[in-house]
This record gives structure tokens, C-alpha cells and sequence, in this order.
């Protein structure tokens, strides 16, 4: 877990690493760079802390994770801090309280340090102009821009990007380039292996190291990439419509490779069990994927129910082509966008080659979807989202577990998977809590499946 050290006599926080050698009497130590500014204190200009990976702590109470979640996907960038309390079934007094306890920052506090953070990169590593880096951060407007950007960086946007070193702007041959800071380690050929297994064909691909995808955005087509940068970062590269909003691209991109995890508390959790320990080991810095959309990797956890992975990668690939929007033009094998919930529910999916079953459930599970938005809530609770899944007619518990993990919950486990049951038989149903999705992925990872199936 990263730590930044403010230093009580010069207002200054600074990361781990920093040439600053403060007397330690002088100095605090916060969890989160919001907290420190928070406190009053101002980011070093040597070593820059808005660069570096700050993740939430694992160890958090569960209420505040899935506040944390929700402020990411943007519920704040438009909302209140009453709005997020009362989608968490919590006074939003109760909220201010748990935020200033366990991560020393309020709601409000840590989603303008977010944006205020992504701003800051924006005008070191891009040539966006200013008014388009204010708006791709989630700022409602120019005014509130710059209030933050001062408040947090004690400087305006145009003079912070007068200060930007030549080393950090990024070039990309069409697009916008992007880095993707983490703790190191990071195991990218594990990740990368994960969602090669799982890549949607015609929406997905992964070859030479990069992944690839199609994303719509407000119903316009887009494509990311996504690849190996340096020993603490990855690079994305996003070629989009337009940048409003693209901190919530960069946000969802981070999610799906683990950027913003702490994997510590976890690997300190399981280092001792027997079975997990040695594959730890073998694989330092493994993230549990999360996914892009949580509707696609639903649809493909439903149709896991029912197939291997082989039949269930036709399946996929008849729905996209039945359903999803194509997007003509592009390469590495990327031809459609995913199609949505409502379309799904109602497309004539014959060329898919489903079964009976299979498009019984799926048509009931695409037309729950559609009709409450907040099925797949990334806010929920793991006992919420599991049961709000298997409420829907044919979905399995292990199904809905399966989704659980993919969509971030730390103790989701899909003990009857296929990839896992059969090593899974010999293991305690509660080894690994509440770190159960860290060990699903490191036995997946492992080889323990039956992919070639």
C-alpha cells in the first residue's frame, strides 16, 4: 500500500521514494493523497505523488469500498453526497463519517481529488487543450476547473501545464496515449492470458501483448488499447469520439487490470495456505480481472452454465453477430460492438446455436438488466449482488459468483465453476476469506482449468 508523507513545517506531501528527508517528528503519514490534501497539504513538484497508483485499502469497511466504487463510476460528478448515501442505504452525516475515519478525506473531498489528479496528468502527458482536459476529468465547468485545480494544486490549469516536463508527453500514432500508474508488481501475462481466454470475438482481441477492444460511448463507437508500459505503469492508448468523460474510460480500463488494487493485505492473507501460497509466489503482483462491462461478462457467465469454454466463444461470437452494432473498418479482428441489454432481449438469436435453456435464461436475465440498471450495481454488497442475480429464473449461485468476482468483490467465489471444481473439492469452502476471488484467479492463472475443453 502506498503511503504519502506531509511534512507539518513546509505543507508539502510527498510519495515514497522522495529525495525530501524531513526530521521525523515533522512528518504524517496519510493512506490517500485526498487525505493529505485534505489536511491542507500540497503535493511535492519533485516527485509529483498525483503520478503514482493510490489505491483505496483492501482492509476498508466494506460500506466505504463500495461508496469508493461508486464515486469512480462518476455518481459524483453530477450528484451529492446525499444521492451516494442514499444509494448505500446510509445518512450521508453517517457516510462524511466512515470517509473521514477510515480514509481522512470525505466523498466530496476524494472525488475532487480524483479529478483534480487525472486534470494534472492530462496537462503533463497530453496536448489537450485545456477546456478539453476539464471536461474529460468530470468537471461540470471551466469555473469549477479551475476553483479545484487551485485548491488542490495551489496553481491554475494553464500554469501547471507551463510546468510540465518534456519527458512525460506521450505520443501515439492516432488516439491519445495514456499512462495507467500501479504499485508495482503487476503480473501482465497472467491478466493478459485471463482475458485472451475470455476475449469476446469480434469486440475483443489480445495479440503481441496488447489487448484490444471496441467501447461505445453515448452511442458512438471507440476502441482501446492496452499494453505493457514500464516496471509501474501500463500505457492506453483511447481512440474516441470525443474526451468528456474519459476519466471514467481510464477508470474502467484500471478496473479491468487491477491498477488501483491492493493486493497486499490479500497476499499476506493466503501466504501461508498450502494450496495458494506457492502459486503467490509464482506470480507476484496477479490482480483479479475485472471487466468492461458488466453485461458482457454476465452474458458470458450465463452461457458458461450450459457449455465449454470452445462452444461457449461460438455462442459469443453468433450473439455479436446477431445483435451487436457493427463497426466497419477497423483491425485485429474487431468488427462489433458488445449489444446491450435491451436489444439482446429482443434480437432473433437463432445464428447463435443456443439450446432451449441457454436462450431461456438469457433472454430472462438481458430483460432484467434492461429493465433495473442497477442489477449489476457496483455499489451493491456481495450478498445483494449474488442475490439479486440468482433471483432472476435459471441463473446458478455459482454463476452469479462468477459475475460477483469479475465485477470487483473481494470474497466472490465461484466454487462451481468448471475451471475450478475439481481442485476445489479439495479445499475448505471458507479458505482464502475474505480474499476468495484473489485465490479463484491465482488457481485459474495456475492452470487449474479445463480450457482446452
Amino acid at each position: 500500500m502506498t503511503t504519502f508523507s506531509a511534512v507539518v513545517t513546509t505543507g508539502i506531501y510527498c510519495r515514497p521514494g522522495c529525495g525530501a528527508k524531513p526530521l521525523a517528528e515533522n512528518v504524517k503519514t496519510f493512506e490517500l493523497a485526498a487525505g493529505a490534501e485534505a489536511a491542507g497539504f500540497r503535493a511535492c513538484l519533485r516527485c509529483r505523488p498525483y503520478r503514482v497508483a493510490g489505491p483505496v485499502a483492501a482492509d476498508a469497511p466494506e460500506l466505504v469500498c463500495r461508496a469508493v466504487q461508486l464515486i469512480i463510476a462518476g455518481v459524483l460528478d453530477t450528484g451529492t453526497e446525499a444521492a451516494l448515501g442514499a444509494r448505500l442505504a446510509v445518512s450521508p452525516r453517517h457516510l462524511r463519517r466512515l470517509f473521514r475515519d477510515h480514509l481522512g478525506v470525505t466523498p466530496d473531498g476524494l472525488a475532487r481529488s480524483r479529478r483534480a489528479h487525472f486534470a494534472r496528468r492530462l496537462l503533463d502527458d497530453s496536448d489537450l487543450t485545456v477546456a478539453d482536459i476539464a471536461f474529460a476529468s468530470g468537471f461540470g465547468s471551466l469555473r469549477q476547473f479551475n476553483r479545484d485545480m487551485k485548491l488542490v494544486f495551489r496553481a491554475a490549469p494553464v500554469e501547471l501545464r507551463n510546468r510540465r516536463r518534456k519527458a512525460d508527453r506521450l505520443a501515439a500514432d492516432g488516439g491519445l496515449m495514456l499512462r495507467l500508474p500501479f504499485s508495482p508488481p503487476l503480473h501482465w501475462e497472467a491478466l493478459s492470458a485471463f482475458l485472451a481466454e475470455r476475449a469476446v470475438p469480434g469486440v475483443e482481441s489480445v495479440r503481441d501483448g496488447v489487448y484490444r477492444r471496441t467501447i461505445s460511448l453515448d452511442g458512438e463507437a471507440g476502441v482501446i488499447e492496452v499494453t505493457r508500459g514500464g516496471g509501474d505503469h501500463l500505457l492506453l492508448t483511447a481512440h474516441m469520439p470525443f474526451w468528456e468523460g474519459l476519466i471514467h474510460v481510464v477508470d474502467r480500463v484500471g478496473r479491468m487490470f487491477g491498477v488501483d488494487a491492493d493486493p497486499a493485505p490479500a497476499e499476506a492473507g493466503l501466504a501461508a495456505d498450502p494450496v495458494i501460497g506457492p502459486l503467490l509466489r509464482a506470480r507476484p503482483g496477479l490482480r483479479v480481472p475485472g471487466a468492461w462491462g458488466p453485461f458482457e461478462i454476465a452474458v458470458a457467465a450465463v452461457l458458461s452454465q450450459y457449455g465449454v469454454r470452445a462452444r461457449v466463444r461460438r455462442q459469443l461470437a453468433g450473439l455479436v453477430e446477431a445483435a451487436g452494432r457493427p463497426v466497419p473498418g477497423l483491425e485485429h479482428g474487431l468488427t462489433h460492438l458488445f449489444p446491450s441489454a435491451a436489444t439482446l432481449a429482443q434480437a432473433d438469436l437463432t445464428r447463435a446455436g443456443l439450446s432451449t435453456a441457454t436462450e431461456r435464461t438469457l433472454r430472462a436475465f438481458a430483460s432484467a438488466v434492461a429493465a433495473d440498471e442497477n442489477l449489476l450495481d457496483p455499489g451493491a454488497s456481495l450478498a445483494d449482488c449474488t442475490a439479486a442475480l440468482t433471483a432472476v429464473p435459471g441463473i446458478e449461485p455459482g454463476t452469479a459468483q462468477e459475475i460477483a468476482l469479475r465485477l470487483g468483490h473481494a470474497d466472490a467465489f465461484p466454487a462451481t465453476e468448471r475451471t475450478l471444481e475439481t481442485t476445489l473439492r479439495a479445499l475448505d469452502p471458507a479458505a482464502g476469506h475474505p480474499w476468495r476471488a484473489f485465490a479463484a484467479t491465482h488457481l485459474i492463472a495456475a492452470g487449474v482449468s479445463t480450457s482446452a475443453g
